[in-house]
This record gives structure tokens, C-alpha cells and sequence, in this order.
């Protein structure tokens, strides 16, 4: 049996984190397993904005204790974490142990804070996470702040991105350049320490869709546990990402979800 674990906040529709963590894993035959970080509720008598309640840094220890002891697991994913102190409760998780690979959706604002408790959040995600990660997975405006660039037009400026962000410690780093990217395909590009790796496939629409972000972290991450080299990893992570959004799941909120069931191999 693979284990892969997340760390990551409960989002109750489905249509993200923690609970698309756990499809994605299941999806792909590992026996997925989790830590949660924070509560996330959308509001829908207020334009489905996002309520936010961290999980106290003590709960998040005993989690990590319980998960880390009852299994040997070397493979994590990394998703909102949201406040300093839960930062800190995870570093210290981290660290307990060695890792094969520690897989960070680097979710740099936390929706439902005020923007002086993202700030910090944001600054303790940088110094006390991301070095501590083997894979990240920026989406456009998280590799532009961590790469420090003012816009992300072409190929060459992904690749630019990954490589600066590498920089900051992880062995290889997936840029996303999703729907903000000018064109008809949806471009990420793979920095693995010597080069970029292009991956494309035709944009399906031109909405947002929930949850894509991390069904592609939580694949990527559920294949390096099952030994899947990174490349492949990665290729796999956008298929079944571009399948999911084809079979995307309408709702009563002003976004469609990703399926993660859609996909198969």
C-alpha cells in the first residue's frame, strides 16, 4: 500500500482542499491520509465569501503525532495553512521526521483574514516552509510574488519564475499558468534543476473552476508516493486535471467544481 498525507484546510462543499486532497489520492489508488489546518465556510448570504477558523496549533500537533506514529509515511502535501501560529505547529511537524518528497501548494492569501494577518501569514509561509519543500506548485500570482516578477506572458516567463522560485530551496517547482495566461492553451512548465518541461493542453473555457490547483498538487503528490518519477508525475497531475474540468460539477455557487472521479488510466 502508498501512503500519501496532506495537510491542508476543510472547504465543506467539496470543491477544494483538504476533501479534494482525499478524492484525488483515492482516485489514484493511495491510501490518502490528513491533518486539518483550518475550517473554511463560504458564506452564500454574502456573495459565497470565505468564513475562516483555524484549527488550534496544539490540535494540529496532536494530528501530525497520530498520522506520522500510525504509518511510515515520506510523502506530503502542503495546502492552506493560514495563520503564523499554524505555520509554526507545521514546521515543527515537518521536521520530526525525514522526507522523500514534501509537495507545497503555496497558498499565499488566505481569503477571510485581514490583509495585515496574510502578510504575516505569507512571510512565515516563505521562510519557514518553502525551504523545507522538495515540490511547489505557484499558481500565476503566487509564482509571480515568490519569483518577484510583474507578469507572467510568455513560456519563457513561467520558466524564468520556476527557476528563481527554485531558488528559494525546493528541488523542482510546477508554475501554473491557468486561466490568466494569454492564449488558447493552458500552459505549466516543470523546472526540475537543469531545465523546463512544457506542458499543454487547450483551454477548456475561459471560468475559473474550483478545486484545479489542488487535484494537481494532490496528484502529483499522490504519484511520487506510488515512485512515480517527476516529469510523468506532473503530466498525469494536468490529465487528469484537464479531465476533471471537462466533467465539471455545476452548483448553486458562482463557480463549477472539478471532478476528480472523471479521470482514469
Amino acid at each position: 500500500m502508498n501512503f500519501a498525507y496532506t495537510i491542508a484546510g476543510s472547504e465543506a462543499t467539496g470543491g477544494a482542499g483538504f476533501q479534494v486532497d482525499l478524492k484525488t489520492f483515492q482516485q489514484l489508488g493511495v491510501y490518502g491520509m490528513g491533518t486539518l489546518t483550518c475550517i473554511v465556510s463560504f458564506d452564500p448570504k454574502n456573495g459565497w465569501a470565505h468564513r475562516f477558523v483555524p484549527v488550534d496549533p496544539q490540535v494540529i500537533r496532536d494530528q501530525m503525532e497520530a498520522a506520522l506514529s500510525s504509518q511510515d509515511i515520506d510523502t506530503v502535501k502542503i495546502g492552506m495553512l493560514g495563520h503564523p501560529d499554524t505555520i509554526a505547529a507545521v514546521e515543527e511537524g515537518l521536521k520530526s521526521q525525514p522526507w522523500k518528497n514534501v509537495v507545497l501548494d503555496p497558498v499565499l492569501i488566505c481569503k477571510g483574514q485581514e490583509p495585515g494577518a496574510a502578510l504575516d501569514t505569507d512571510t512565515a509561509l516563505r521562510e519557514k516552509i518553502v525551504p523545507l519543500a522538495t515540490v511547489v506548485t505557484p499558481n500565476n500570482f503566487e509564482a509571480k510574488t515568490l519569483a518577484g516578477m510583474d507578469e507572467l506572458e510568455t513560456v519563457e516567463d513561467l520558466a524564468e519564475a520556476a527557476e528563481r522560485i527554485a531558488e528559494l530551496g525546493p528541488k523542482y517547482v510546477v508554475v501554473k499558468g491557468g486561466i490568466d495566461f494569454p492564449g488558447d492553451d493552458a500552459v505549466d512548465v516543470l523546472w526540475d534543476g537543469e531545465g523546463a518541461t512544457v506542458y499543454r493542453t487547450p483551454k477548456i473555457g475561459q471560468e475559473r473552476v474550483s478545486g484545479a490547483g489542488c487535484t494537481l498538487a494532490a496528484a502529483i503528490t499522490a504519484e511520487l508516493a506510488k515512485g512515480t518519477e517527476i516529469a510523468e508525475a506532473v503530466q498525469i497531475a494536468k490529465d487528469m486535471v484537464t479531465e476533471g474540468i471537462k466533467a465539471r460539477v455545476a452548483a448553486h455557487t458562482p463557480f463549477d467544481t472539478v471532478w476528480q472521479g472523471a479521470y482514469t488510466r
